[in-house]
């Protein structure tokens, strides 16, 4: 880190051409931010977001403005409660198997699992179970969660930008004959990469702005139908069937990991990327379990996405400037706009947007996530963390590589193992 000056309230200030978040990382001012960085980074975690949301509101038949109100309405509470930019991301578990089996998994059982999360996560919060189960989480247990993350986001990065397809949406587009996707991925990863700590063109911005430029020359709006105005939001009434359904299909694999990294993993991020701030004090792991089960119980009688926190959302805000609640409260009212005023239109411009520009998003998150490992001393925790990301990207449940990451840990420490 640059040498840094006094200022005249005796704190510590960067210099001017070193980058204007070290006073935010070092904990010093806690005022929200509303700038264009921090509203570059507010968008930072799209990549993760968009993917699983447009094909959950195209293949589940989900109301787009019931989906985007609540993820807007979370952001607003989130940035006002943590006032960090804690990120609101669809659960990937419930996501995944949602979009495979959409003749069982419909609105009404999507909605009755994010009531059956929100319920269960405020029990785990009240009673104080999380935070107890939290220390099962332990240094290595939780860097090696971070790591299968951003390995994952790396993965799924590059399938993004390396498939035909260009949008999510399955339109077809124009010249579809060529491999446009990957042109234009490799064109914003460079692009990218060289706005990376750019102030006044930030990455994040110019990647969207590109991909939705290129998303209307390539025909993105084809074939999609969209009108001014809120897509239609009603109250369902889940079956005790779709409560069944959604606690043995959707509910029990997503639990596990949570717990590791909606609750554990994201706030020992925050620590890391926020030293001794005092907002510190809020990223709690039972907070987290706390404020995702206030806001998926009331949202799942709506039939939305089941909605977490999450360590690799943490880091995309991060990666691209966000450092304040001011990210979080300017993704969730654009969201909440979106919703009310352009429900189908602001759908289908997400759903413009290429495979290869959220890939190129993907790959910066996961870029970000996996250095943290440096942090480990020892060889068994080395060897533990690796072992937990090998497992997460040989299984699709990721929560099978945390659970046995947890009992090899325990046992190494046990029996006092030096490898």
């Amino acid at each position: 880190m640059a040498q840094e000056e006094k200022t005249s309230e005796g704190q510590r200030a960067p210099k001017p051409e070193e980058e204007t978040v070290t006073v935010e990382r070092s904990g010093l001012i806690n005022k929200l931010r509303f700038d264009r960085v921090e509203f570059a980074g507010s968008l930072g975690d799209l990549g993760t977001l968009l993917p699983i949301v447009v094909a959950m509101i195209l293949i589940n038949k989900l109301s787009p403005s019931t989906v985007f109100l609540s993820f807007g309405l979370f952001y607003l509470i989130t940035g006002f409660y943590y006032r960090l930019p804690v990120p609101v991301q669809p659960l990937k578990a419930v996501g995944a198997i949602a979009i495979a089996y959409p003749l069982q998994i419909t609105e009404s059982v999507i909605g009755a699992s994010g009531i059956i999360f929100g319920a269960i996560l405020l029990l785990l919060s009240i009673s104080g179970t999380v935070n107890a189960l939290a220390k099962l989480f332990t240094q290595p247990v939780v860097r090696g969660i971070q790591l299968s993350l951003g390995l994952v986001f790396l993965k799924k990065g590059i399938e993004l930008i390396v498939q035909k397809n260009i949008f999510l949406s399955g339109v077809a587009g124009r010249f579809a004959e060529y491999n446009l996707n990957l042109i234009l991925g490799v064109a914003v990863f460079l692009m990218v990469l060289a706005l990376l700590d750019n102030k006044k063109l930030p990455a994040a911005i110019a990647a969207l702005a590109a991909g939705i430029v290129a998303g209307l020359a390539l025909g993105g709006f084809d074939s999609l139908s969209f009108s001014i105005g809120p897509t239609k939001i009603g109250f369902i009434s889940p079956t005790l069937m779709d409560f069944w359904t959604a606690f043995i299909m959707l509910i029990l694999p997503q639990i596990p990991l949570t717990i590791g990294n909606a609750c554990v993993g994201t706030a020992d991020t925050c620590c890391t990327l926020f030293p001794k701030n005092p907002l510190l004090s809020k990223t709690k792991a039972g907070n987290f379990a706390l404020t995702m089960g206030l806001a998926n119980l009331p949202a799942g009688f709506f039939g939305a996405v089941p909605m977490c926190h999450g360590t690799g959302g943490l880091a995309a805000h991060f990666r691209f400037g966000a450092r304040t609640g001011g990210a979080p409260l300017m993704i969730g009212a654009l969201f909440v706009v979106m919703a009310l005023a352009f429900g189908e239109f602001g759908f289908a411009l997400l759903a413009m947007i290429p495979n290869s520009v959220l890939g190129v998003l993907l790959i910066f998150a996961g870029l970000e996530l996996c250095p943290l490992i440096r942090s480990l001393k020892t060889n068994e925790e080395y060897f533990v963390a690796i072992l937990i990301s090998g497992i997460a990207l040989a299984v699709p449940n990721m929560a099978w590589a945390f659970g046995i990451g947890i009992v090899v840990d325990l046992f190494i420490r046990k029996m006092k193992i030096k490898i």
